[in-house]
């Protein structure tokens, strides 16, 4: 059934998006678990890498981990964004559906990206608060760029509209995330640590053993398969929550529209 669209509360809006996260966890679980799976693999063939090369491949890795990380974040908010717009929408979907969204569209969004941390980034040398300020104008910038299939400029001036006089939801959403995603985290990692320290003292050893090496990108993986969702669904809720807001928000016309999405491949920008 569809979901009725009407303005949420922050509090409706976190229960929404919780809601979301647990009628559908394998679906979610699952479009942020594959392309990670891919990094992973990157990762621990790192470890041997360099068990091999020695310190001096370090730093190629470490920019192709980087260029990799891109490319999956970038893969795996944009084909949560579909989900979420399917599944709030009240329409059936797939792992493989939601991928099939964002077809061909990979690199584009990883490009938005770059440029988005790009500014937030200046703005945070420039006294941090400036990029506090753009990161919460700029949240909903992969949504914008999914669904409406805008470029950078575009996707970054079209999230700044729809996030003003709500940016306060936007922090609340950002932070309950990084909590979690914390927590979650260090559940795994504090064991990890007190382990690797026991032994380091009993046996007397120096540096990181290789257990430990691999432990730490299982680590990042697992929690962004449990944690990684929520924000981008969170985000995704908010952007069809402004758009009810400021828009009068067509339901039948956005299925449509999603509708071509999947089908077609991009589509054109919505009207309000």
């Amino acid at each position: 059934m569809a979901n009725d669209l009407r303005p949420l509360s922050l509090g409706e809006l976190l229960d929404r998006s919780f809601f979301l996260y647990r009628k559908n966890f394998l679906l979610f679980a699952g479009i942020m678990a594959l392309p990670h799976l891919v990094l992973l693999a990157f990762q621990l063939a790192g470890v041997g890498l360099l068990l091999w090369k020695g310190p001096g491949a370090n730093l190629l890795w470490t920019l192709a981990t980087y260029a990799l990380t891109l490319g999956v974040s970038a893969a795996s908010q944009g084909a949560t964004v579909i989900a979420v717009s399917h599944v709030h929408l009240g329409q059936p979907t797939s792992i493989a559906e939601s991928f099939a969204g964002i077809k061909g569209r990979i690199l584009y969004l990883a490009l938005i990206m770059i440029g988005y941390w790009i500014g937030i980034g200046v703005g945070l040398i420039l006294l941090i608060v400036p990029g506090i300020i753009l990161a919460l104008m700029w949240a909903l910038t992969v949504p914008v760029a999914v669904i409406e299939d805008k470029g950078l400029r575009d996707a970054v001036n079209r999230s700044a509209e729809l996030t003003k006089g709500n940016r306060g939801r936007v922090f609340v959403i950002s932070a309950l995330y990084a909590v979690l995603l914390y927590a979650i985290y260090m559940a795994w990692m504090v064991p990890v640590l007190a382990v690797t320290g026991i032994s380091a003292r009993a046996h007397h050893t120096v540096g990181v053993p290789l257990w430990t090496q691999i432990a730490l990108p299982l680590g990042s993986f697992f929690s962004q398969c449990l944690a990684g969702p929520l924000m981008t669904i969170g985000f995704s809720l908010l952007y069809y929550d402004q758009r009810v807001r400021k828009e009068a928000f067509d339901l039948q016309h956005m299925m449509a529209t999603l509708d071509a999405t999947t089908l077609d491949g991009p589509a054109t920008a919505v009207s309000g």
